[in-house]
């Protein structure tokens, strides 16, 4: 459900963890505080409480009174249990900045992306495939960011939840350091800077 902006104030209908943004301080929102929804995109809600924004995880969205999205399950390999790329680049695109309205994609924050198959250990060659590790490089667009690692921490979630995908690894760097040139063309023309 995408509430983004809505003028319509909610009443939380439990208390509820959050973090303040921008510097990630954890909070808990109680029950039957007034919020404003600000944003709500890919599975996480940036709400105005009090004249603060705080970040909400889809898995508290019953407070808000969404349903909460649901825990991952350990998943077995299907197929030739290889992982669809496009599919990891479109969980990627799911991931935004809570203060951004635009993708970790077209923001230029993903840096590197590599799908490393993981082999049993064998003596004649390459052995069985027993899962894939997903290496995620990325970046933030600024360095003190105090959200850095909820937005790992969604990347990861979000990847890990690719057909094929056992681990995830989200690597954060600063080198080279984020600018607006690396935001996608698309991403620039909606935000003004093209």
């Amino acid at each position: 459900m995408n509430q983004m902006n809505t003028p319509e104030p909610i009443t939380l209908e439990r208390d509820c963890p959050a973090a303040l943004i921008p510097d990630g301080t954890p909070i808990v929102l109680p029950q039957g505080s007034v919020v404003f929804m600000t944003q709500s995109l890919g599975g996480s809600y940036t709400v105005n409480f009090n004249g603060n924004l705080a970040r909400i995880e889809g898995k508290h969205a019953d407070a808000l009174g969404f349903e909460a999205e649901e825990e991952a399950q350990k998943k077995e390999l299907t197929g030739d249990g290889t992982v669809n790329e496009e599919a990891v680049w479109d969980a990627l695109r799911d991931c935004y900045d809570p203060e951004i309205p635009i993708n970790m994609v077209d923001l230029g924050l993903i840096y590197d992306c590599r799908i490393i198959p993981q082999r049993a250990d064998s003596d004649y060659g390459e052995g069985e495939l027993t899962g894939n590790k997903v290496h995620i490089l990325m970046t933030l667009t600024a360095p003190g960011c105090g959200m850095g690692q909820f937005i790992a921490d969604d990347v990861q979630r979000k990847v890990a939840a690719v057909d094929n995908v056992t681990e995830v690894d989200v690597e954060l760097t600063f080198d080279p350091p984020w600018s607006f040139e690396m935001m996608s063309e698309a991403a620039r023309l909606e935000t003004g800077m093209l």
